[in-house]
């Protein structure tokens, strides 16, 4: 029993290790996209600061939602937080999964890659709506009377900088069309549609989002305007970008672009070179596999026939 245990260790290692390779490759390659996705969350959130400075609180408007929906209360408010982290924490181990498990459908690097550019592209049309109308918040520590609904006049350039996380995130005002938590539960929802393998979790999965948008309603976190705008901007947004820029090359001579292709675009010459075994190309392996991902599609056994038909120009 030990030695089969040890033997099943030494396996998980070294696929923890080969894929780490080839994940440090692909970051080699695609880490300035990454880190201007991740900077632009920075300024997501500094644009949130900056429109509490701006709040002004008012009475609640008249909303459908608030009408239909009962409210949650303050002591309850916690539950719309807690499925959201659910969210957000599910994707996360998903996206790692190919460092653990065999099944390599996806590389957590351009997967990322693709998530932040929907991300970036949705937040940045947020920033945009939120600084055109500030409509006043209702959320409980965004009401008339409510120490925390107004933002005293920054004494430092720092000050605004810093945006006070995490409770100046938890905090905010003014920042409400459209829904944050509703951008990312999408994006990362409709990635897992597209990658994922699991049919029930992905039905589980939008059910989830559909309840986490009754549950922000319900806790006053946003007015359903915010939810429902959220949901068909965010879709559109994605079925835009990753439907119509993927018809760009993917790496070609080492050039890589920030939206990782569903298609195969090497040259006749690397193609043979790959399936020869002449290639250097860290991902070579995986395309000589018979089920073998190329960003995050999988070739299928009858992956010889299409080379050789590309190869002779069919």
């Amino acid at each position: 029993m030990s030695l089969y245990i040890g033997r099943e260790a030494s396996k998980l290692w070294k696929r923890i290790y080969a894929e780490t390779t080839t994940e440090i490759n692909l970051l080699a390659e695609n880490w300035k996209y990454l880190l201007a996705g991740l900077i632009f969350q920075y300024i997501h959130g500094l644009a949130a600061r900056g429109v509490h400075y701006i709040h002004r609180p008012g009475p609640t408007l008249q909303d459908v939602g608030y009408f239909l929906l009962p409210e949650l209360g303050q002591d309850n408010a916690y539950i719309s937080e807690t499925v959201f982290s659910f969210i957000f924490l599910s994707f996360i181990l998903w996206s790692f999964h190919p460092f653990i498990f065999k099944s390599k459908k996806i590389y957590t690097v351009l997967v990322w890659c693709r998530v932040l550019a929907f991300l970036v592209a949705c937040q940045f049309l947020r920033i945009i709506t939120f600084y055109s109308t500030q409509l006043p918040g209702p959320n409980y520590h965004c009401r008339e009377g409510s120490k925390l609904a107004t933002l005293p006049r920054p004494e430092s350039v720092l000050e605004v900088l810093l945006i006070n996380f995490p409770r100046g995130v938890i905090y905010g005002c003014g920042d409400l069309i459209f829904s944050s938590h509703m951008i990312f539960s999408l994006v990362f929802v409709r990635t897992y549609q597209k990658y994922g393998t699991h049919r029930f979790i992905k039905q589980c999965a939008w059910l989830i989002v559909v309840v986490q948008s009754l549950l922000i309603v319900a806790s006053r976190k946003h007015y359903t305007v915010d939810v429902v705008v959220a949901w068909y901007t965010v879709n559109l947004v994605v079925f835009f970008i990753d439907h119509k820029l993927p018809e760009m090359p993917d790496r070609p001579g080492g050039l890589a672009l920030l939206l990782p292709l569903s298609k195969d675009t090497r040259t006749k010459e690397e193609i043979h070179k790959l399936v020869n075994g002449n290639s250097g190309d860290p991902l070579a392996q995986r395309l000589r596999s018979p089920r073998s991902p190329v960003n995050g599609k999988i070739l299928e056994d009858a992956n010889s026939v299409h080379v050789d038909k590309m190869m002779n120009g069919v």
